[in-house]
């Protein structure tokens, strides 16, 4: 969007939202809209739409409380060592198990689909 006021030119980028399908435990999908210019990740978008995922570590790899099966065709970075290693230790992973924390919202992903893992009782 360009803006011309008293012959300054200012020019506004205005971010981009993408849109995230989640699919809770009881199987009810959700759509949720989600900034790209925030340094978010998929833990911290569903725990802003109160969605249950407990995220325990903050985003650092170390528990697997945001634990996620990928569902559609989205390419992702690789996974990283550490969530590798924690996954490796969790319960309930499939090829397709992601850590939502390590999942960065960007242009890259919209329209992603995910499924959030069972929890433990």
């Amino acid at each position: 969007m360009y803006i011309c006021t008293q012959s300054f030119l200012f020019i506004f980028i205005m971010a981009q939202d993408i849109t995230v399908t989640i699919i809770d435990r009881e199987g009810v999908s959700h759509e949720l809209i989600a900034p790209t210019d925030m340094n978010m990740n998929i833990m911290e978008l569903c725990k802003s739409y109160d969605l249950p995922v407990k995220g325990e570590c903050g985003g650092m790899a170390m528990c697997a409380t945001c634990q996620c099966y990928l569902e559609s065709d989205t390419n992702l970075e690789e996974q990283s060592d550490a969530e590798l290693d924690m996954l490796d230790q969790a319960f309930f992973v499939k090829p397709n198990s992601r850590l939502g924390c390590q999942i960065p919202i960007e242009d890259s992903i919209d329209g992603i689909v995910l499924r959030l893992a069972p929890e433990l009782d």
